[in-house]
Order: C-alpha cells, then sequence, then structure tokens
C-alpha cells in the first residue's frame, strides 16, 4: 500500500474517533495534526530545496546567500505550524 494512502486512512481514523468520542482530546489531536503535518510539509520542501541549492551552488557558488534564504523560506512553515499547535493547544 501507498505510504501516502495509508498515512491518510490513518488521519481519516483518527478524525471520526475524535468527532465520536468527546473526552476533551480534540484540542491535543488538533494541535498535533498541525504541527506534525507541517513539520511534515517543511520536510519534503527541505530536502528538495536543499538538493536544488547543492546543485545550485556548483553552477553559481556567488550567490549562496539566496539558496539559505529559500531554505529558511521552507522551514518557516514548520516554525508556523508549531505555533499554530501551541495556539490550538492552550486555547
Amino acid at each position: 500500500m501507498n505510504a501516502k494512502a495509508l498515512s491518510a486512512i490513518v488521519l481519516m481514523a483518527m478524525l471520526a474517533m475524535a468527532q465520536t468520542t468527546h473526552t476533551g482530546g480534540e484540542k491535543y489531536l488538533g494541535a498535533g495534526i498541525a504541527a506534525g503535518l507541517a513539520g511534515l510539509g517543511a520536510g519534503i520542501a527541505l530536502g528538495l530545496a536543499g538538493a536544488a541549492a547543492m546543485s545550485a551552488l556548483v553552477e553559481r557558488p556567488q550567490e549562496r546567500i539566496w539558496y539559505l534564504i529559500y531554505l529558511a523560506l521552507a522551514e518557516a512553515v514548520a516554525i508556523y505550524g508549531l505555533l499554530i499547535g501551541l495556539l490550538v493547544f492552550t486555547a
């Protein structure tokens, strides 16, 4: 089974369990999903942008600061997800 399909099935099962059981754990689930998916997306973006930056660094080493800026922008997604997770958790 595809990893994406498996993660989608697990996510839907977790959401279905959160909707049927009202134990007050919905905010924990929401905070975890927000931080986890943002971290996953940032990791994929950093992997792709890092590989492209390293290959571009060979061709144009004088523009390395721009490659670092692109990587920092991808990392900001994970930080935003963590902040949203903390806001959901404390609300």
